[in-house]
């Protein structure tokens, strides 16, 4: 019987040419997170956790979602139970999530943070391991700060509304204790909302009292946004974001969006034709802006969120209850893209797909709107949301290596809410590690560990770092 623990030094490294790429080429290079959710005031206030059970289970919808299909009550997921119940309860999990994501990610978590790789977690390990990660929660390096330090982190990249004071990355920027950069992400998907007049009309008064002028017209609208993307230039921002269901690409002059706009300040509601001809107009609208200032444009598209309804009534939106959405998407997502390019200005951008049925579609799409002179500029980035695991990275991985150039990689993120998610760097360098060292082992790749061991670095982390320009203003 192998007594080796779960979590090993040589875990996803199936052959001799993939544990010396990662061990020489991947395990000791920092984290470059330049996409996820975390919030900018915890990171401010360096706060602490008084026990795992809020640290991993609080807001974390993967974990809701998988207790929820264990039978587990809504008490023990969002409800009034104490936290050790909350524990307890995911720990009975544990054991039935054999094959689920969640059960490599939490290993991987309890390892790198608590050194828990003497046992499982299940319902009879759950008491002492909770017990152990309190006592280390409560001691020093295991504040926020103290975790992404751990990890080594250079940079991250928070998720931010326009209408956000990003008064907390201010104050994280003027801590000259703290040198990991916490930089904002410009996310305008509210003002795409047209057609959701319960979102879109309050975040209008927001973005009046952000900007500090009044939106009547289109013009308006514009001119605010143009001074909060200003702003937010002025607070380090390099990268922007889009969450879509799927790309629209219609006509639309500047004077069909001024009236489909005035319609809707009139307190009309819009055709589903008007809401598109919008939507197309300010998707790009917002990535001229992005190109004009040098950003990296990222989209994420192809979600069907919130799908019970009662959930949502219950909970509110995004709280475990999203899927994967099928849309079309080939001749939009073209044809914006092209209307960028033949303008001059098609930002880098970085195409995140859901439905796995893209992949291909994305891969090469990337090569017809390469520039020649910016490598990589237009990326597929890394599996997303359910296609953060073992089979959705490596089809990724696989169809980015077939139809474009892996070489060229941005890597891995964590899209995450959690401070303990970098652990996921770790995973995909030693996936990334095994599928080149597996073509190693078969003679499909150069048995040149010193050749393949450079593409290694630079999609974990070379690639990022000369990509987004995060160090040429420091």
């Amino acid at each position: 019987m192998n007594n080796r623990p779960f979590i090993h030094d040589d875990f996803l490294l199936d052959t001799p040419a993939a544990r010396e790429l990662y061990h020489r080429h991947a395990a000791d290079l920092p984290i470059i997170d330049y996409h996820c959710h975390l919030p900018p005031a915890d990171i401010a206030g360096d706060i602490r956790w008084g026990n795992i059970a809020t640290l991993w289970l609080g807001g974390d919808h993967y974990k809701w979602r998988a207790m929820r299909s264990a039978g587990v009550h809504e008490r023990y997921c969002t409800g009034d139970a104490t936290e050790w119940e909350k524990f307890e309860q995911f720990a009975t999990v544990m054991p039935k999530l054999l094959r689920n994501p969640l059960y490599h990610w939490s290993h991987f978590e309890l390892a790198r943070y608590f050194d828990i790789q003497d046992r499982l977690l299940n319902p009879e390990t759950a008491r002492g391991i909770y017990d152990h990660c309190n006592r280390l929660l409560a001691g020093p390096g295991f504040s926020c700060r103290g975790l992404m330090k751990k990890s080594r982190v250079e940079v991250v990249c928070t998720t931010d509304d326009p209408v956000d004071s990003l008064e907390h990355h201010a104050a994280i920027a003027a801590d000259a204790s703290f040198d990991i950069q916490v930089r904002p992400t410009w996310r305008p998907d509210k003002v795409l909302a047209i057609d959701q007049p319960a979102v879109f009309t309050p975040w209008l008064e927001a973005l009046e009292k952000a900007s500090g002028t009044g939106i009547g017209t289109l013009t308006d609208l514009m001119m605010a946004l143009q001074i909060r993307h200003d702003f937010f230039a002025s607070r380090g921002c390099r990268l922007s974001d889009r969450g879509l269901d799927t790309f629209w690409a219609v006509d639309c002059t500047d004077r069909e969006a001024a009236a489909i706009f005035a319609k809707v300040r009139a307190g009309a509601g819009v055709t589903p034709e008007e809401a598109v001809r919008y939507k197309s107009f300010l998707l790009h609208e917002l990535a001229v802006m992005d190109a004009a200032k040098g950003w990296t444009m990222q989209v994420h598209f192809g979600a069907m969120r919130n799908n019970s309804s009662r959930m949502k009534q219950l909970l509110g939106p995004d709280t475990g209850f999203d899927s994967i959405g099928d849309l079309p998407v080939a001749a939009a997502l073209s044809r914006h893209l092209d209307r960028l390019d033949l303008a001059g200005s098609l930002p880098k951008t970085i195409l995140y797909n859901l439905n796995p049925r893209d992949n291909e579609l994305v891969a090469s799409m990337l090569g017809n709107f390469q520039d020649g002179v910016t490598p990589g500029k237009i990326q597929f980035g890394s599996g997303w949301w359910f296609l953060d695991q073992l089979d959705g990275m490596t089809r990724q991985i696989e169809a980015l290596s077939q139809l474009g150039l892996l070489s060229q990689f941005v890597g891995m993120l964590t899209d995450s809410r959690s401070f303990l998610s970098y652990t996921r760097h770790e995973y995909f360098r030693r996936l990334l590690c095994n599928i080149l060292g597996n073509d190693m082992e078969r003679g499909l790749l150069p048995n040149d560990t010193k050749l393949v061991g450079q593409l290694v670095s630079d999609v974990s982390y070379h690639n990022a770092r000369r990509y987004f320009g995060f160090y040429g203003d420091r």
